[in-house]
């Protein structure tokens, strides 16, 4: 997927990311009852206000659907996976109990430190 540099904003309306992403405006709409990770947030004109995560989503929502020929079934499924992926542990179980044996002494090496009466 190419690399589309967003500006610096907190959010976005509608006709911007749809200028970002390449894709009109209901299309984007369209996406949003799709997929259920979609929601923008609403001004209370009730216009669209995307945030920098939603847009990037939908810039991998456009490229499964445009560049890799997935249908929205499989885009959606295969954006799970992502998730999933994201969310296993990169460390094996035992690696997990070292590193929070180790981080356990330096708390209580700090502790003391922190508790002892100044001479």
């Amino acid at each position: 997927m190419g690399q589309v540099e967003l500006p610096n904003k907190l959010y976005f309306r509608i006709g911007e990311v749809a200028r970002i992403v390449g894709v009109k405006p209901y299309v984007l709409r369209y996406w949003e009852t799709e997929f259920a990770v979609l929601k923008p947030g609403k001004t209370p004109s009730r216009h669209r206000l995307y945030r920098r995560r939603d847009v990037e989503l939908l810039l991998e929502i456009k490229h499964l659907l445009y560049e890799e020929g997935f249908t929205i079934a499989g885009a959606k499924k295969r954006l799970k996976e992502g998730e999933k992926d994201e969310a296993s542990p990169a460390l094996p179980q035992t690696d997990y109990r070292r590193e929070l044996d180790a981080i356990r002494e330096d708390l209580r090496a700090l502790h003391k430190i922190l508790h002892q009466k100044p001479s």
